[in-house]
Order: structure tokens, then sequence, then C-alpha cells
């Protein structure tokens, strides 16, 4: 007997089909050339449905880029989760990764920057989903901030600000290594990992810096 799929179920399917369609036909023509039209026929589906799951091309493009992401940092969970501390961290061996992921996906870092230049160039959409760009970096901090206390380190700086630093930096040294022919990753994770310390945050100090607040520091007595 053939399995009822559930609604949600019939949700979470066509949702899944438009991204991938989404994703194809953004990596072949970019955010610019792609049209909804273009998208729908790739899946099977009206450009309606993209409306009805998404809204406009931009938002259907962030969800893409999101679900990038998170794919991306799931690339990461066995390599991550071999080591126990901060002193066992093997920096080339999670560079290797990163590399890898990378060399899987050639087109999301131009896209990336691509999409960054149309919301750029165009405030409305800018406004528009910026609290959806502060919710994916706000996912990454987390992952950063669990990894790091789990390893029994704490952050120098904000997690939400190393998070947008490695958004940034993510798209810069894929696309400037592929110009120039310097493979950065290396380099540029032992520079984000000197943002990490030995040691935990009491949890006061820990709140604080998730929300990018200097705490007072206490005075001696003379």
């Amino acid at each position: 007997m053939a399995e009822r799929w559930t609604r949600q179920r019939r949700v979470e399917h066509t949702r899944t089909v438009l991204l991938d369609a989404a994703e194809e036909v953004f990596a072949k023509q970019g955010f610019g050339g792609a049209a909804l039209e273009d998208i729908a026929e790739v899946a099977g589906y009206t450009r309606g449905a993209i409306y009805s799951h998404f809204g406009a091309k931009e938002e259907l493009f962030l969800v893409v880029i999101e679900r990038h992401l998170q794919r991306f940092l799931d690339g990461f969970a066995d390599v991550i989760t071999s080591f126990d501390n901060l002193r066992d961290l093997d920096v080339a061996k999670i560079a290797q990764r990163w590399r890898e992921l990378t060399i899987a996906a050639p087109d999301a870092a131009a896209l990336g920057l691509e999409f960054s230049l149309f919301l750029l160039r165009n405030p409305d959409a800018r406004h528009r989903l910026a609290i959806k760009r502060e919710e994916t970096a706000r996912s990454l901090a987390g992952y950063i901030t669990d990894h790091v206390q789990r390893l029994g380190g704490t952050l120098a700086m904000p997690a939400q600000t190393l998070a947008h630093l490695l958004i940034a930096i993510n798209h810069g040294i894929t696309i400037n290594g592929r110009i120039d022919g310097v493979d950065l990753f290396e380099p540029c994770l032992r520079m984000v990992l000197a943002n990490v310390v030995p040691g935990q945050a009491d949890p006061d100090q820990s709140a604080a810096a998730e929300a990018g607040i200097t705490p007072p520091r206490s005075h001696q007595p003379g």
C-alpha cells in the first residue's frame, strides 16, 4: 500500500523541488539573468507556486543561499566533532574540508557576491530582506558559539560579528583564490581561530559578548 502524503509533506516536497530548480537556474544564469518562469519550468510548477512559497525572486534567492550555508556547515560536522578540545584542533584538516566543500559548489560564492551587489543597488530590497539576512548570520553565530564552547574555548569578539565576517570572507577568498591562484583557506582559518581563546567565560560575560556589549570593568579600591 502506497504511503499517504500529509499536507505538510507535500508542502516540503514542493519547496525542495522549487529550491533545487532555483539553485540550478541561478547558477547557470546568475541572479539578474534568472527569470522566475525559467525556475518554474525546470521545477515543473507554475510561477504562482514560487510566489506562494517564497514571494519575489530576491526572497527565493536568499532561501537558496541559506540552504547552501546550512549544507556547507553540515559538511564540517564530522571533522569538527572529531576534536575534543582546542589543543587538538587540526587547522589544516578543517581547511582541507573547507576547500573540498567550496570546490563542490563552484558557483555559490559568485552568486552570493552577485546577490550582494543587487542588494547594494536596490535599497528597497535590502531593507525588505534585512531581517532574513540577520537571521542567517544569527544561525551561523549559534553554530560557532556551540562548537567553541564544546571545545572549551571563548570568543574574543561577539559571535554575531564573527559570523558576518565569515560570510564575507568565504565569498572573497573563494573568488580571489580562483582569480589569483592563491590558496587562502588555511591562513584565513588561522586568522579566524586567533579570536578563540582557551577557557570558558562566565555566563554574564558570554551573554554580553553575544549581544556585542562590552561589560564595564570593575574598579579595585585604591
